[in-house]
């Protein structure tokens, strides 16, 4: 596959997370579209942003970082989102999320469709379904979506077990973190209680042959065609955790797309993910050496 060729749509919440002393961009699609375009990739966003400051900033961000515009819709009635990022001792974030802003009334569009049509990869999460009008327009683009990727990014109260199933049950590839795929399979009545059973329950759950779950600084496990594949994690200083899973997805579809081998793939997503968390902020540069010097410790 030729690498101008690989297009990928990802959709839902833009936002500016403010921490104590700084406020960055973010959200989970535009960090993942950020990353992927920093490898080269064809990235689309479809969200909304308010016809305010914080809006033309992201527009301007966007645009910076090559990011397709086409699907941002200015939103004259509601303001652009903002998060409130809680960062523990050991840089662990937790996020106060402000609710009815312009990300919640995302509209479908000819031209999302079409774009959503033509993608290899269509990239969604949960949180974009906690407003009607932006969860609708979610369920009818999945609709027009070849290889679906559903990130799911637990953040209460923003979510139901029955949401989350139905979402996961449109998906081909599902990512979690071990806290999430706990959570959820309990939920179903999975007693089992190692990763690889609960993560073999909910394939069968939900008919998702690609399921990746995420373990913090220890790691990650893929169930790519019912193989199992693990990578232990690379060791890093945490600066804040912010974005670090979404670099890992981006990194992972990226590899996977480009037929790279299930392990080869695993263990650059997780070198970077690694590499992310390692910073401060939600996308930081990521250079190629950094990549081999951490690799050099093997996860």
């Amino acid at each position: 596959m030729n690498k101008t060729k690989l297009n990928v749509v990802c959709f839902g919440e833009v936002l500016w997370d403010i921490f104590p002393t700084e406020k960055k961009i973010g959200g989970a699609p535009l960090n993942v579209a950020s990353r992927l375009c920093s490898f080269g990739v064809d990235a689309t966003i479809i969200s909304s942003l308010g016809d305010d400051l914080d809006g033309s900033a992201a527009l301007t961000y966007l645009k910076e970082q090559d990011i397709d515009v086409t699907n941002v819709q200015i939103n004259k009635n509601y303001k652009t989102g903002c998060v409130n990022v809680i960062l523990d001792n050991k840089g662990s974030a937790t996020y106060e999320i402000e609710n009815h802003v312009a990300w919640d009334f995302i509209e479908l569009t000819e031209r999302n469709i079409k774009d959503v049509q033509e993608s290899d990869a269509f990239i969604f999460g949960s949180l974009a379904c906690r407003n009607e009008t932006t969860k609708n327009t979610l369920f009818q683009l999945l609709e027009y979506a070849k290889f679906r990727v559903f990130d799911v990014n637990l953040r209460l109260p923003f979510y139901t077990i029955e949401l989350l199933i139905e979402l996961m049950r449109k998906a081909h590839f599902i990512k979690c973190n071990d806290e999430e795929i706990y959570e959820i399979t309990a939920a179903l009545g999975c007693v089992d209680k190692s990763l690889e059973q609960r993560m073999l329950f909910l394939a069968k759950e939900t008919n998702t042959k690609t399921i990746c779950v995420t373990k913090g600084g220890e790691g990650a496990l893929l169930l790519y065609n019912d193989q199992f594949f693990g990578n232990k994690g690379y060791q890093v200083t945490v600066a804040d955790t912010v974005g670090a899973g979404d670099s890992f997805l981006a990194s992972l579809v990226f590899k996977l797309l480009f037929k790279e081998s299930p392990q080869e793939s695993l263990d650059y997503a997780s070198a970077i993910g690694s590499l992310v968390a390692s910073k401060h902020g939600a996308n930081p540069s990521i250079i190629s050496n950094d990549i081999v010097e951490i690799r050099k410790n093997q996860g």
